[in-house]
C-alpha cells in the first residue's frame, strides 16, 4: 500500500499530542486567515439569559430593559452569562474526488487530519465536537460531545470510509454528495455554533450555497478547502506517476490538451467558490496535500489562545 494513500485510527489518535498552536475562536492573531473583521465574522460563544435585576453604575446601558424600565419606572437591566462551551462540527468529505493526491498525502487523508486534529484542539479547552462524515453514497453524523470515546467511535468511522476508497470502485461518484450533506445537518444545529467544513468543494454550485446559507444564519462557518498542487498546475508536470493506493501507472502529459483544459477548469470552479465564499463572509483557511496538515493549521492559525 502506498504511503499517505489512506489513513489509521493509530494515525489520528497520534495527533492528539499535536493538536496545539493553532486556534478556531473568535480573537485571532494579526496573522491568522482568520483576523480581520472583513475576513471573518466568527461569533463566539452565545450569552445565556441569566437574571433581570436593577440598573448599577456601570452596568452596559446595551442591556437595559426598557419594557420593564418603563412599567416598573425604575430601570432594570439584563443580565447574561456566557454559554460553558460552543458547539463545533466538523464535516468532512472522503468521496472519490477526494482521493488524489500527487506528493506528500490524499486529500482524503489531509481531509481526515485536519478534522481530527480540530476534534482534538476542541475538546482540549472542554468544548464539544460533534462530525458529518460523508462519502459519495454514505453519511455517519455523530452529535457534539465532550466525550473522548464518541470522538474516537466518529475518528473510527471516518477511517473506514476513508480505507474503503478506491479508485475501481463500482459506484459513480455524486458531485451533489456535499449538498446533501449540508442540507442533512443544517435540522441538527443550534444557535452560535461552530461548522468546519473540510471538503475539495467537488460539485459546489447554487443549491449547494443555499444550503450553506441556512446553516451561516445562526452559526459561524469556516471553509477548509482542500486541494492538490497537481490540480492546480497539471501542465507543469511532463510525467505522472498514478496510484489507486495499490499499483502505479506512468502517464506521459507533456504538451497534453487535456491537461491544459483540466488546469482552465480547476481555475475556474475555484475563482468561482472562493468568491461566493467571500461574497458570503465565510472565510476559507486552505489545506493542501504536499506538506504536514499540523503545520499548515499552525502557519496559518497560530498564536492563538486557548482554543
Amino acid at each position: 500500500m502506498v504511503a499517505g494513500a489512506y489513513v489509521g485510527i493509530k494515525d489520528l489518535t497520534r495527533l492528539r499530542y499535536r493538536a496545539r498552536g493553532f486556534s478556531y475562536l473568535p480573537a485571532q492573531p494579526v496573522h491568522s486567515v482568520l483576523s480581520g473583521r472583513k475576513r471573518s465574522r466568527l461569533r463566539g460563544r452565545g450569552l445565556d439569559f441569566d437574571e433581570l435585576r436593577h440598573y448599577r453604575p456601570g452596568d452596559d446601558i446595551r442591556n437595559m430593559d426598557w419594557r420593564i424600565t418603563r412599567r416598573a419606572r425604575t430601570p432594570y437591566v439584563r443580565i447574561y452569562t456566557e454559554e460553558r462551551d460552543r458547539p463545533v462540527w466538523v464535516v468532512v468529505d472522503q468521496r472519490l474526488s477526494m482521493f488524489f493526491g500527487s506528493q506528500y498525502q490524499m486529500k482524503s487523508v489531509a481531509a481526515a487530519e485536519a478534522a481530527a486534529l480540530a476534534a482534538w484542539r476542541v475538546l482540549g479547552v472542554g468544548d464539544r465536537i460533534g462530525a458529518l462524515i460523508f462519502g459519495d453514497h454514505e453519511q455517519r453524523l455523530s452529535l457534539p460531545s465532550r466525550s473522548q470515546a464518541t470522538t474516537m467511535g466518529w475518528l473510527k468511522a471516518l477511517t473506514t470510509m476513508n480505507n474503503s476508497l478506491n479508485a475501481n470502485s463500482e459506484h459513480a461518484p455524486n458531485t451533489e454528495a456535499l449538498t446533501q450533506a449540508l442540507r442533512a445537518l443544517a435540522p441538527r444545529l443550534g444557535h452560535d455554533g461552530l461548522v468546519i467544513i473540510i471538503s475539495d468543494f467537488d460539485g459546489w454550485d447554487d443549491e449547494s450555497l443555499r444550503a450553506l446559507k441556512v446553516i451561516r444564519r445562526s452559526n459561524d462557518v469556516i471553509a477548509s478547502v482542500v486541494s492538490d498542487p497537481l490540480e492546480r498546475d497539471i501542465v507543469s508536470a511532463h510525467k505522472l506517476v498514478v496510484s489507486d493506493g495499490r499499483h502505479q501507472l506512468e502517464i506521459d502529459t507533456d504538451g497534453s490538451a487535456a491537461a491544459s483544459r483540466f488546469r482552465a477548469d480547476f481555475q475556474q470552479r475555484y475563482e468561482m467558490l472562493f468568491a461566493s465564499l467571500k461574497r458570503h463572509a465565510i472565510p476559507v483557511v486552505p489545506i493542501g496535500t504536499e506538506s504536514d496538515v499540523t503545520l499548515q493549521l499552525q502557519r496559518q492559525l497560530g498564536g492563538g489562545i486557548g482554543r
